[in-house]
Order: structure tokens, then C-alpha cells, then sequence
């Protein structure tokens, strides 16, 4: 399909439907886009690090820009992230660092790139006194204490955020994530693989759950930045049930972005705080402060990315329900997805996994795991009876990919810390909770100590 410009002016729906199926692309085209954040701390006191600073987020990007040849990405005066060769490393709002992977054709590839980007952030980072730990939320920092960086967009989503919901700015100060992109080849093959991938998210969930503490104490839950996005913006959040419903296609999502109000327009550099209006005006010639000034399609990506469902939709899918973690889980959060979106055999075990699923039972799914993970009551089982079924499927599409490393394993090598989080029923939460309770002695400085990269 032909590309479409990010100039173009928006003048019908249809130029936002034609943007999405744009990116169907044929089999042998897909790809795999990892992206992960992780916190950044200062090893003697373990606490975030500023953007400014000899000892900073500042320093570290000059440091990767000058020793690794990172081309730098500026906000005015201020470098907000670097790009080479397909990647690109960007500041998340309270400063956590986030590798955004160029698109590749295997897994090997991903993990390889993954592995780069760790030698040289803490090739920089060591340095200065900093290292990096993996969680899905900040366990010791009050939110009134991160450090806000500075990017425009943030500024706006930052005042906004409280009117929609009380947890938001936790959102986007105290949490990280691991999430993959991936390709579909039809409208069709997207729709199937939005409505798994969007009924399994909860049990991504669960597996990858690590986020039980708070403010140095444990917090409830064991994924507690999933609990977080169940109370950040209605409007923007949440399992889609239009997902699963007869009609659901292009169409369908660019209707539901539509509707969800915009943040703002980025416009020379500058974002201007449009928070609650309409894209709909906008389309129409009369959004306030834009008045007959219709939006591009680059206004549409912007507005695309201000919606944070479990899975979202752009010219790819974007999986969205995992925790940050280790290096091991950065690697394994993409294979767990590709072995079970991009094998037919293994999508379509996958959809007869769920396609029976009532709207109460994704609900039920959703609002349990958050605290229960994999003790989550379904059916005449558990979550952890679900999660271990998932992961069968994944292996034996990732046995069929059959793409191998330089030692002869498989893609399913990346699996193995998740199948024994699923068959111990113990996730990377749990465990922190034991050793808290257990020989830290409820010393919350000893994660950093033990899960630091």
C-alpha cells in the first residue's frame, strides 16, 4: 500500500482508516520492535536522577551521544533523546530511560540489540555513579520527589492528568514497562490478533508482574503500574470491549481514537495545550485556537499515541500490559507475543483459547490479576492454569519459526524464565516479597542491591 504522507491534510475519515491499513504488510515483511524502560537511580542515595546535573539524564545522553555515536534529539535547549540506525533512546516523564528497538526479522536480533544498548548505558552510566533497575514501579520514591524532565507534552499531560483520574501522574512518574510491536498483513489478521492479544494481556500481566512495593513498603498488589492505569483516564484506558464485537476493523478504532479527547497540537517545536477538545472539531476547521486550520496526519500520530488500552493500534500492534523487569524478561516479553501472533497455527489455538470469553470474564480478568496474579479464580481453574496453556502455544509457534542463534537454540530460549515464573506460580513480585520479608528484612535498599541490571 502506498505510503501516505505525515504532511497530508486531513480532509475525511476515511484518509485516518486508509492510514492504519496502511500497514498491512505481507508475512514476509513483519517485524519485531521491542521497546523497555527502566528506572535510573543514583547508587549512593537510590534515588532518581535529575535531568540536570554533572551526576544527570543530561550527562548520560551526552555521554551515549559522544562514546557510542548517538545522534542527539533536541526540545529546544535541551536533549530529550538519541536515534541510530533504527533505534532511538527517549526520556519517559519522571526520567526513566527507554530503548525504542529498531524493527527486525527474529528474536535473536531483538535480545542482541537489547544486550548493545545495556553495555553501553552502563559503559557511560558507571562513571557517574548511576545504574539502572528494572521494575514495573518505583519502589522507594514519593511522587512529589521525581524529577520532571523537560519535554513539552509532558508538561500538558502532567496538568491534565489529575482531572481524569487520582492516579495518573504515578503513571507517568513512578512506572516502567516492556512492550513489543508487531506487524499484522490484512484487516482481518489485525482484528484476530487484537482480540487474543487483548484477551491474554492479562496473563502478560501476570507473568511479568514485579511492581509490589511502594514508597519502601509492599503496596497490596504485585503489579501494582497495571493496577495504576485502571484509575489514570477512563476515557483512554482500559480492555475495548468493541474489541470483540461484529463490526470491529479499521474503522471501528479509528472511531474510538475519534472519540477520546486530544491532549495537544504540536505546532514549530512548541506543543499548545489543547487537553479535552475535540479531533472531530479539529477535522472540521473549528478547534479552539486552530480555527480553520485542519490537521495533518502527523497530528493524527500524535493523537494516536495519547490512548493507553492494554493493546493499541497504529500502522502495527502494540502490546502493552507488561512490567519492566530484567534482562531476561525484555527478551522473553517479545518472544512470549511473536510465538503467538506470528504463527497461524499457534493464532489460531491462541483465539480458541478465548473466543469464548464473556465481557465479564475480560473484566474479571483485568481487575484481579493486578493484585492476585497468577491466583486469579477462572473458569474451573486459575490464571496460572491459563498462563502455562499461553506459553505452550507461544513455544510451539516459535518451534515453527525455527530461527536459530549461533549455538543452535531456537527462539523458545528466550521463554524459559517465563515458564518457570508460570509452573512455580511464583512471579518476579512474589519473589521480591519473600526475599523483603525474608533475608532483606524489610530493607526496601536491598532491591537495589539484587535487582539492578
Amino acid at each position: 500500500m502506498t505510503s501516505i504522507s505525515r504532511d497530508a491534510i486531513i480532509e475525511s475519515k476515511q484518509q485516518l482508516i486508509d492510514y492504519i491499513a496502511s500497514g498491512s504488510k505481507p508475512e514476509s515483511e513483519w517485524t519485531i520492535g521491542t521497546e523497555h524502560e527502566k528506572f535510573v537511580y543514583c547508587v549512593d542515595s537510590q534515588k532518581p536522577v535529575p535531568y540536570e546535573g554533572k551526576r544527570s539524564i543530561r550527562a548520560i545522553l551526552e555521554a551515549l551521544k559522544t562514546e557510542f555515536d548517538w545522534q542527539p534529539i533536541m526540545e529546544g535547549d535541551y536533549i530529550i533523546g538519541l536515534k541510530k540506525d533504527g533505534q532511538s533512546v527517549t526520556l519517559e516523564p519522571g526520567g526513566q530511560l527507554e530503548l525504542s528497538g529498531a524493527m527486525v526479522k527474529t528474536l535473536h536480533q531483538t535480545c542482541a540489540e537489547s544486550n548493545s544498548h545495556l553495555r553501553q548505558a552502563q559503559a557511560v552510566s558507571e562513571k557517574l555513579g548511576i545504574n539502572y533497575i528494572g521494575m514495573g514501579f518505583n519502589a522507594n520514591t514519593k511522587r512529589e520527589d521525581v524529577p520532571i524532565m523537560p519535554k513539552g507534552r509532558y508538561n500538558i499531560m502532567r496538568d491534565y492528568m489529575p482531572k481524569k483520574g487520582n492516579l495518573g501522574l504515578d503513571m507517568m512518574l513512578r512506572t516502567c514497562t516492556i512492550q513489543v510491536n508487531l506487524d499484522y498483513s490484512s484487516e482481518a489478521d489485525m482484528v484476530k490478533k487484537f482480540r487474543v492479544s487483548l484477551a491474554l494481556q492479562p496473563l502478560a500481566t501476570a507473568i511479568f508482574a514485579a511492581s509490589p512495593f511502594t514508597e519502601g513498603k509492599p503496596n497490596g498488589f504485585q503489579s501494582y503500574r497495571s493496577h495504576i492505569w485502571t484509575d489514570t483516564d477512563p476515557d483512554r484506558c482500559g480492555i475495548l470491549p468493541f474489541v470483540f464485537e461484529d463490526g470491529m476493523g479499521f474503522e471501528a478504532y479509528v472511531d474510538h481514537v475519534l472519540n477520546v479527547p486530544m491532549y495537544f497540537v504540536h505546532r514549530n517545536g512548541i506543543y499548545r495545550d489543547v487537553s479535552g477538545k475535540s479531533f472531530k472539531d479539529f477535522m472540521n476547521g473549528k478547534l479552539e485556537g486552530f480555527e480553520g486550520e485542519l490537521p495533518t496526519i502527523a497530528d493524527w500520530e500524535d493523537h494516536m499515541s495519547t490512548l493507553f488500552p492494554e493493546v493499541r493500534l497504529k500502522k502495527f500492534l502494540e502490546m502493552r500490559g507488561a512490567d519492566g523487569g530484567t534482562w531476561s524478561r525484555i527478551c522473553a516479553l517479545p518472544a512470549l507475543w511473536v510465538g503467538l501472533l506470528y504463527d497461524q497455527t499457534s493464532l489460531d489455538a491462541a483465539w480458541d483459547m478465548v473466543k469464548d470469553w464473556t465481557h465479564e470474564e475480560h473484566q474479571h480478568l483485568r481487575d484481579n490479576v493486578p493484585r492476585d496474579a497468577l491466583k486469579v479464580p477462572f473458569r474451573n481453574g486459575t490464571t496460572q492454569n491459563l498462563a502455562l496453556q499461553m506459553l505452550k502455544i507461544s513455544a510451539e509457534g516459535l518451534e515453527r519459526r525455527a530461527h536459530f542463534n549461533n549455538s543452535g537454540e531456537d527462539e523458545r530460549v528466550f521463554l524459559k524464565s517465563l515458564f518457570e515464573t508460570a509452573e512455580s506460580g511464583k512471579t518476579t513480585a512474589q519473589r521480591m516479597l519473600d526475599c523483603y520479608y525474608g533475608e532483606w528484612d524489610k530493607d526496601i535498599s536491598m532491591v537495589f542491591k539484587d535487582c539492578s541490571f
